[in-house]
């Protein structure tokens, strides 16, 4: 089962929640701050789960662009 804008209870939106194994991230920033990773972390830590998908699509190929983060 798919989930799109799934609340936490601390108020945060996660983008993508996919069979309740990963959380996916969806970004368009011509640089991927530090910061990204943090939240994603944060998301899987409040949620229980292992492992977590960047996507960024302002890159020119889209598999520059898929980060994969775990806890």
């Amino acid at each position: 089962m798919w989930f799109i804008k799934r609340k936490l209870s601390r108020g945060s939106d996660i983008d993508i929640f996919v069979e309740n194994e990963v959380i996916v991230e969806l970004k368009s920033l011509t640089k991927l701050p530090d910061v990204s990773i943090a939240q994603i972390l944060s998301y899987l830590k409040a949620t229980g789960l292992q492992r977590g998908l960047i996507i960024n699509f302002a890159t020119k190929m889209l598999r520059e662009g898929i980060k994969r983060v775990s806890l």
